[in-house]
């Protein structure tokens, strides 16, 4: 290995605590050695997730000790191991977060995403194993192309966001032209690739946001109709908008605030899909929403890399925009979960760690 990869500069903290500031330092640390199926990254963006503030207060899992957050990293590959087969130095790439075991049945039939092995790179992998670092190492399995035309602040701004609502969305639920869907949150990172996606699909789709500079935003992204979630008669109005219909799907990752409210405007035979509880997870249910109107409940976490290279694939050809709210460097490294946790950004946070 070149001597200029043999150090690198990472965001790393040694404990758990509430306040990011006080536990994330950019360290010197050791660039990482690669195994023969993997390729080391020399990463120009990367992107902040939801997961990284769980990582840095170690719940609701405590995460491996030291460690590097990120799950979303963009850049080139400068080294490949001696079993790498699809890419070579030079290539324009982006992280693929699920990892699994690739062997179990779940994962041969196509549902790595449900690998009882599965994990959350840069969330549940360490020590010092994720994406805000100079350098990182993913194996092959984890790494999709990015084409000449894309940044890497796009395609950093993407990757775990729109796999996961492109899961949501296409895997999970299986949209249809025409149908209405109810995008919950809808400038968050899921959010504003939900809007996308079903808009690409030709639905009918209201979205909600918590103010009206977040609102506007929504319009911008696609979104046929918006309403604040923050009042509390959101889903009378979301039920307005249908003309007492109600929607065909629900977009979910809000949680108990607004969970109870969503089941009752599915129409029947109408399917909530969910992917997250940040309001809270112990919800409740009218049952008869879900027994008399056939209501479909499902779970959805992460996707398929082959998802994740759609999602590439339509961003690469201008049908999917990412909504970036700013850019950091590196030596603001901490500021950015700060701001994750306030949510005082629309759209996608972004550090570049070449950059200090």
């Amino acid at each position: 290995m070149d001597s200029i990869f043999k150090t690198m500069k990472a965001a790393v903290f040694r404990e758990y605590n509430q306040d990011p500031t006080k536990v994330i330092k950019i360290e010197d640390i050791d660039t990482p050695k690669i195994k023969p199926n993997e390729v080391l990254i020399k990463v120009e963006t990367a992107a902040y997730n939801y997961n990284d503030l769980w990582a840095i207060w170690g719940e609701p899992v405590q995460t491996p000790l030291p460690h590097i957050s990120g799950s979303d990293a963009a850049g080139t590959v400068v080294e490949v191991g001696e079993e790498v087969t699809k890419f070579k130095i030079g290539d324009r790439v982006v992280s693929h977060s699920n990892m699994s075991c690739r062997i179990c049945d779940l994962c041969t039939d196509g549902k790595e995403y449900d690998c009882a092995q599965r994990q959350i790179w840069g969330f549940q992998t360490g020590p010092l194993w994720g994406g805000f670092a100079q350098y990182t190492h993913l194996p092959e399995v984890n790494v999709a192309k990015i084409p000449d035309n894309m940044s890497f602040d796009d395609a950093a701004a993407i990757s775990m966001v729109g796999m996961t609502a492109w899961h949501m969305l296409v895997g999970r639920v299986k949209i249809k032209p025409g149908q209405t869907v109810l995008i919950m949150g809808g400038t968050s990172g899921v959010g504003m690739m939900g809007i996308q996606i079903a808009k690409l699909y030709n639905c009918d789709v209201i979205a909600t946001a918590g103010n009206k500079e977040k609102m506007d935003k929504c319009l911008e992204l696609g979104a046929d109709h918006v309403v604040n979630h923050r009042e509390s008669d959101w889903y009378k109005k979301v039920r307005q908008i249908t003309n007492k219909q109600g929607v065909d799907v629900v977009f979910e990752h809000i949680g108990k605030a607004v969970f109870p409210q969503e089941v009752s405007l599915l129409k029947m035979g109408g399917s909530l899909v969910a992917t997250g509880a940040t309001t809270g997870y112990d919800s409740t249910i009218d049952l008869r929403y879900l027994f008399f109107k056939g209501t479909n409940l499902l779970g959805s976490t992460q996707g398929t890399k082959a998802e994740l290279e759609q999602v590439v694939y339509w961003t690469g050809k201008g049908k999917i925009k990412p909504l970036i709210s700013t850019t950091l460097p590196f030596s603001d490294q901490a500021k950015g979960h700060v701001m994750m946790a306030n949510a005082d950004q629309i759209g996608k946070i972004l550090t570049t760690p070449q950059k200090l």
